[in-house]
């Protein structure tokens, strides 16, 4: 039986808070993301940063 082939989505871009006066701190956002990501039983294989542009 041939077996389906997997797709995944590939992410590339920035986040930012919608308020002017609030950041997006790296530790708070990876906690978040990995949460969601292990919530819908997936898996993550990248790397993040804290940018400030």
């Amino acid at each position: 039986m041939k077996q389906k082939k997997q797709l995944g989505v590939y992410i590339e871009g920035c986040i930012y808070a919608n308020d002017d006066n609030k950041s997006v701190e790296h530790d708070e956002f990876w906690d978040k993301f990995i949460d969601f990501i292990e919530a819908n039983g997936w898996h993550f294989g990248g790397g993040t940063k804290q940018i400030d542009a």
